[in-house]
């Protein structure tokens, strides 16, 4: 197949050729490698059981996952990336304020992985860890530069490897054949309980800035509830399956490593298969890796066409690629394993970043403007939507800012509300409903009727052929 074509352009109706079906290995397989396990991790560090940290891990990502699962139907409807979206409420230079928050998630998540995977991989097999950070660099750059259509043909060939592994370590945890034990929920805390309700949430928070990228090719006509289930299935059942396994193996092995814990459990069972699970455990990653590139190039020339007004191009697309997995794979290199925890500080900066973002976008797209847009609009700041938007920037900074004394990032702050509540971080859990609620309140008096002889001036320029208007969500 050719590279893709597209980078941030529109997706014209006859260009679609996605499938829903197919949206739901995809977003299986994000969450279904070892950097899952380790979120299991969280609570049982805590002290709190195995049983209890696998309920806190199924609620924090059912409830994370409900805003990623909307925001698919963004792409659907409108058949653009998700950051092109956001200049409808932030404005057509406005959007880089969040741009430079969805970057560096994007960064942070390929150098963590590349460090977790050289390190696991040396460990296990003695690799070296310099050869292993090129080569997974220089895969996952290919896969994004060859684009969408091969990212989902990938990831489907993955998640055909992963899950008859691990099923079969499942079944046999659950038969006793690991490590036999007595099946309780063990210790309880609040504060414990919370943290790892909180850190699974996040987790898939996270995909809220990416998630039209790979949902912008399917049919116009895909009714808004098949692809929401799609992706709520996809990206809950796997992370909900990973992060009770990663509890298990953190309180009953001690495991603080989700590879090689992989690998000795894999090893326990049979000879070898812990070496075949870790492999394809890693292969998934390298493949969620080259998602991360995908969506980090869409970011990078949104944010230089926003602020240079550049057309996206071909070369301009593959150089984005480039660019960004020389930075992760320069910063993988540079950074020691021990000091992998500053990147998921760096990443705990970013979900501030991004909470406000997602609660301002979800609340214009379902209850002001209600999926109506004029698409030629987002591409010039000289359209409707304006260079700057004062109501999306403010709802912004007054979420992010509500957010601030619920901080908790170790070592460096922790706010007075978190202190409250014995270090809990529910900061995200704040700033979702305050900038969500500012955002409706300042569009209040708005009239989007004025909008509408725009729209249907794009409408007829992109030969869009709308239904009535949905309901308000």
């Amino acid at each position: 197949m050719a590279i893709e074509s597209k980078s941030i352009d529109y997706v014209a109706h006859h260009e679609r050729h996605g499938r829903v079906i197919d949206q739901v290995p995809f977003w299986f397989l994000g969450n279904f490698h070892f950097f899952t396990i380790a979120i299991g991790f969280v609570g049982p560090s805590l002290g709190l059981g195995w049983g209890y940290t696998a309920l806190a891990g199924a609620l924090g990502i059912l409830f994370g996952t409900v805003f990623v699962a909307f925001h698919a139907s963004q792409g659907v409807e409108l058949g653009l990336p998700q950051m092109i979206q956001s200049r409808a409420q932030f404005g057509f230079r406005g959007v880089v304020l969040v741009l430079i928050g969805t970057l560096a998630t994007f960064m942070g998540f390929n150098v963590a992985d590349t460090v977790l995977t050289a390190h696991g991989l040396h460990g296990i097999f003695g690799w070296n860890e310099h050869v292993v950070a090129l080569a997974a660099a220089v895969a996952s750059a290919l896969l994004a530069i060859w684009g969408h259509d091969w990212l989902h043909r990938i990831f489907r060939w993955c998640f055909a490897l992963s899950l008859p592994l691990y099923t079969l370590l499942t079944l046999a945890i659950i038969g006793g054949f690991v490590h036999p034990t007595a099946w309780t929920p063990g210790a309880f805390g609040w504060a414990p309980f919370a943290a790892q309700f909180a850190a699974s949430a996040s987790y898939n928070i996270t995909y809220a800035p990416s998630v039209s990228d790979y949902s912008r090719y399917l049919p116009h006509d895909t009714p808004p509830r098949r692809i929401i289930a799609a992706v709520f299935i996809g990206a809950s059942s796997s992370a909900i399956w990973l992060i009770a396994l990663g509890a298990w193996l953190a309180n009953r092995l001690g495991a603080s490593d989700g590879l090689v814990a992989l690998y000795v459990a894999g090893n326990s069972l049979l000879p070898g298969f812990g070496a075949a699970l870790a492999l394809a455990s890693v292969l998934a990653l390298v493949a969620t890796m080259g998602f991360n590139a995908y969506s980090g190039m869409l970011t990078i020339i949104t944010g230089l066409s926003s602020l240079f007004e550049w057309p996206p191009t071909g070369r301009m697309r593959i150089l984005a690629v480039l660019l960004l997995t020389a930075a992760a794979l320069a910063l993988s290199l540079a950074i020691r394993v021990g000091a992998i925890s500053l990147v998921f500080t760096v990443l705990t900066i970013m979900l501030y970043l991004l909470v406000p973002w997602t609660a301002v976008n979800l609340a214009d797209y379902f209850y002001v403007r209600r999926g109506r847009y004029a698409i030629t609009h987002l591409f010039t700041p000289r359209g409707i939507y304006g260079a700057w938007s004062r109501r999306g920037l403010g709802a912004y900074a007054v979420g992010f800012a509500a957010m601030v004394p619920f901080f908790v990032l170790p070592d460096i702050y922790t706010g007075p509300a978190a202190r409250a509540l014995d270090g809990v971080d529910i900061s995200w859990l704040v700033g979702l409903p305050v900038a969500a609620a500012v955002y409706l309140w300042l569009a209040r008096s708005y009239d989007v009727s004025h909008e509408a002889h725009a729209i249907r001036a794009s409408d007829r320029e992109l030969n869009i052929t709308r239904a009535a208007p949905p309901p308000a969500c």
